[in-house]
């Protein structure tokens, strides 16, 4: 299927160049010069991709567009470090920070792929099993006691559940989670981001329509609570829910009834609500922008999601594992481990866009490493080329051998000395392993 690109620059050249190489490759190129064109052509022609000049990509504008649900990309070699996290923090699905246009097109096109899928499904339906399992939290004891506890709201299927956390840091991932690991693992897992949501439509997509309850409703729409019926419902950014919408969410929480647009009994379904949030929903009640009974209701099961920063380095290097591992399949002719040096600088990292941007960050790495054995530092951003020991803890003098003697000694205890599974999350056969296991005498 063709992709649809909404190309965005103020530079004339650079939207003819770089779109051109988009029509080469058989893909639908729209082209605007300003932020305020690209949210109107959004809007109207609802293309697979955005892709943002990085100096026009405010704060603001990349929410706005973000919004719409289709993936924004902020591409441009003058993004640094700070503006990439903060359009990420805003929205951003990825940050392209060069100007090598085949790795621009190359994300592109994986990125395209899934705003086809979202514009289709309507919902960010996700109906397979979730990126990473519990044991990608990492073997800290506060990540085992996340676990434990994601664990226990699983059992309790049908209170609605709070997460909050920071942007980025895995708060929709641990609902989808919590759905598997209780009795509703075999039932729909939906999803839908809240912001900047036009209320009518928001109405809509949750609620249905009858037919003719509006201009546009020329016929009868399920709404997302009843496709998830017996399954999950998450709203991300429940922050963001028009005020005209809370009282709807809070009649349902307490009688799992609601009513389409334009019908005239209730429906009642068994879909069990999630919802995410970065803001302060007291503060946000302190200053009546936000129900008091709704929020009352939410905060009855609440869960706080860490930011990668305060994670410790073993906890990170899980979920470079987990995350490297599931871009493999993404990616088969991609590099297959991750090298010492560049495992040390990512687990350095203060990771201020947080999952988000570490899932960024690697998959450039997989492209650029394409055909190569592993991801190296030269595949990385340039701000963890910059130096060594880049991050929030010094810089310790070591050897590739023994930070590889560490790392591994490290992976085999985290799976309790099972080489199989040591060998598979390292990314080489058991017989090498057992042969590292030799050279470094590691006792397993």
């Amino acid at each position: 299927m063709t992709d649809s690109v909404l190309l965005v620059h103020d530079d004339t050249d650079r939207l003819r160049t770089l779109g051109s190489r988009f029509e080469q490759r058989g893909a639908e190129v729209l082209r605007e010069l300003s932020g305020e064109a690209a949210v109107a052509t959004l809007e109207r022609a609802r293309p697979d991709v955005v892709l943002l000049a990085g100096h026009l990509g405010s704060a603001d504008l990349v929410e706005r567009l973000g919004s719409r649900e289709a993936p924004v990309l902020l591409f441009g070699a003058d993004i640094d470090g700070g503006q990439g996290s903060r359009a990420l923090a805003a929205g951003a699905t990825a940050v392209v920070d060069t100007g090598d246009d085949d790795l621009i097109l190359a994300l592109a096109a994986r990125h395209a792929a899934q705003g086809r899928r979202r514009r289709l499904t309507e919902s960010l339906a996700r109906s397979g099993s979730p990126r990473f399992g519990v044991d990608s939290l990492g073997p800290s004891s506060a990540m085992r006691q996340l676990g434990n506890q994601l664990s226990l709201l699983a059992q309790s299927e049908r209170t609605a559940l709070l997460l909050t956390g920071e942007t980025g840091s895995g708060k929709a991932w641990a609902g989808r989670i919590v759905h598997d690991l209780g009795a509703r693992a075999d039932k729909p897992f939906l999803e839908v981001r809240l912001t900047g949501q036009n209320p009518t439509y928001l109405d809509s997509l949750l609620f249905g329509h009858e037919k003719g309850a509006f201009v546009e409703a020329t016929e009868r729409r399920r709404g997302l609570l009843e496709l998830a019926d017996g399954g999950t419902l998450l709203l991300r950014e429940v922050a963001d829910l028009p005020a005209e919408l809370q009282p709807k969410v809070l009649k349902f929480l307490e009688s799992r009834a609601f009513r389409r647009l334009g019908r005239s009994q209730d429906l009642t379904v068994e879909t069990r609500l999630m919802v995410t949030t970065r803001r302060d929903l007291a503060a946000m009640v302190e200053a009546e922008r936000f129900r008091q009974d709704l929020f009352f209701r939410f905060s009855v099961v609440s869960q706080h999601i860490p930011a990668l920063r305060e994670r410790s380095p073993e906890d990170r290097l899980s979920l470079i594992s987990a995350i490297h591992g599931a871009l493999r399949s993404v990616y088969p002719e991609g590099p297959g481990i991750v090298s010492p040096e560049t495992i040390e600088r990512l687990q350095n990292y203060s990771w201020p866009g947080n999952v988000r941007e570490m899932e960024n960050v690697l998959d450039r790495c997989m492209i650029l490493g394409k055909g190569q054995v592993s991801i190296n530092v030269e595949h990385l951003p340039g701000e963890f080329r910059a130096r060594p020991g880049l991050g929030d803890r010094r810089h310790t003098p070591m050897s590739l051998d023994d930070l590889e003697h560490q790392h591994i000694d490290r992976t085999l205890r985290y799976h309790g000395g099972n080489r199989t599974r040591a060998a598979k999350e390292l990314g080489i056969s058991r017989a090498t392993l057992i042969n590292k296991i030799k050279l470094y005498s590691i006792t397993d």
